[in-house]
């Protein structure tokens, strides 16, 4: 019986921690046309639909790290790639396409 319970805790908050980080979006959800928008405008739209739920309104952390500074730690290339293969606890393709390369831009310049 303990293992049963046990064994439905640990998906119930694995399906929840996986829910909580997106999810769900193709490429084409991605790619709006904000009529004429900046670069900059498109990747905060970008993260405060993907990624602010795990790592914050202000990308001060949450379930996620904290990616207020990340640019001072990684590459523009080095965040594209966590974008898109993910790591433990994030999987990857969130964001897809020209838009994972505007985020990583976008994030790359936060010293």
């Amino acid at each position: 019986m303990k293992k049963k319970v046990i064994g439905l805790l640990l998906g119930m908050t694995l399906a929840l921690g996986l829910a909580a980080c997106g999810g769900g979006n193709n490429a084409n959800d991605n790619n709006n046309n904000n009529g004429g928008a900046t670069a900059t405008n498109d990747a905060e739209a970008i993260v405060k639909k993907n990624c602010i739920s795990c790592h914050g309104e202000n990308l001060e952390g949450r379930n996620g790290p904290e990616l207020a500074h990340i640019g001072s730690e990684l590459s523009k290339d080095d965040i594209l790639k966590v974008i898109q293969e993910g790591r433990p606890g994030m999987p990857g393709n969130i964001i897809k396409g020209d838009d994972a390369d505007k985020v990583a831009t976008w994030l790359s310049e936060k010293k």
